[in-house]
């Protein structure tokens, strides 16, 4: 990826941004400059602008961030895969954690894609006349859990219409830092791209906010662990088992940081990455240690249950606990309450 950096002239203010950036800018099409702004591609003075129609301040910093060109097709590869189902129109798989859905900049190959492409290879009669995977909804690459993908045009559709509806049941399980008060709940926050950064996603200060789209999360205290100070008696972590209406971008990660409660390991929407507890001895120096070096966001899609879009069937598929959430959630119960 290289980042272009514009300063606006007095004579250039007032214009788009989109035909600003395009006239300054020979290598790059309108086209594309005005996609990789709705992407959130682009600041001004530091702050995140995603209207292509925004008028040019005259002085004004101007950051475009352009990805490396993708290649045209990414390449089967023999990835080995933890098949939960398959039929003639579905594949449901145990995604681990590392692997990225599609392909991307610093993740062009190893992906989920590869090894469909290699796994369903003459089995695919084609999703939009291309012989490709039908990817209906993703998980973050270093959250593992339950995925459905889409292997003929048909299934795509139907599965398509079930994720636009919210015909889907969807449980997901998370270690956080602390726990929400209350225990059970919903958080309907809208969630839009953080300002400043395009990568992150944040509940906006005001809720009607151009970029922001409607989100709910339900969820609920499965289990508490250790004790965040001597005298308050507030848990020092919790098991969560959250239940989405939406499907927004990092929605459970940000929902549960928006209630004070982040995610273990999630330094992207958590100032820290272990946990703040109370207590000593061994079973504690352990939990916190462990706490402390979970190397991803501890978020597994534990559940997911839908009607086959093809033959009507319901469905439900259900993924354990990765080992190093099962090691970390055993550890957290260790500790002295």
């Amino acid at each position: 990826m290289k980042t272009i950096s514009l300063t606006a002239q007095p004579e250039e203010a007032g214009q788009r941004a989109d035909r600003f950036i395009a006239a300054r800018l020979d290598d790059v099409s309108r086209s594309r400059i005005k996609v990789l702004i709705k992407e959130g591609a682009l600041t001004c003075d530091g702050m995140a602008l995603t209207d292509p129609n925004a008028s040019v301040l005259e002085g004004a910093e101007y950051r475009l961030d352009v990805p490396d060109p993708r290649p045209a097709t990414p390449e089967p590869q023999d990835i080995p895969l933890d098949i939960l189902f398959e039929d003639d129109d579905l594949i449901l798989i145990n995604k681990p954690a590392g692997m990225a859905v599609h392909p991307a900049p610093g993740s062009w190959d190893g992906t989920l894609v590869n090894a469909l492409l290699h796994h369903c290879k003459g089995e695919l009669p084609g999703i939009g006349g291309v012989e490709r995977p039908g990817i209906v909804h993703r998980l973050d690459k270093d959250t593992t859990g339950v995925m459905v993908v889409a292997k003929t045009e048909a299934a795509h559709r139907g599965l398509s219409d079930l994720f636009a509806t919210h015909d889907i049941d969807r449980a997901y399980l998370a270690l956080t830092r602390g726990a929400p008060r209350p225990l059970s709940g919903k958080v309907d926050a809208p969630i839009a791209r953080a300002s400043g950064d395009r990568k992150k996603m944040a509940v906006p200060r005001n809720p009607d906010a151009p970029n922001a789209r409607h989100a709910v999360t339900h969820y609920k205290a499965l289990e508490t662990y250790g004790l965040l100070d001597k005298g308050a008696g507030l848990p020092a972590a919790a098991l969560i088992e959250c239940r989405l209406e939406t499907g927004r971008t990092h929605q459970i990660r940000v929902h549960m940081s928006h209630i004070g409660a982040p995610l273990i390991g999630d330094n992207t929407y958590g100032r820290h990455r272990g946990i703040k507890s109370y207590g000593s001895g061994e079973a504690f120096i352990q939990a916190t240690s462990l706490a402390r070096g979970f190397p991803r966001q501890a978020l597994h899609a534990a559940l997911l249950g839908f009607v086959h879009p093809v033959t009507g069937e319901a469905l439900s598929f259900e993924a354990p606990l990765p080992e190093d959430m099962v090691a970390l959630k055993a550890a957290l119960s260790a500790m002295p309450r």
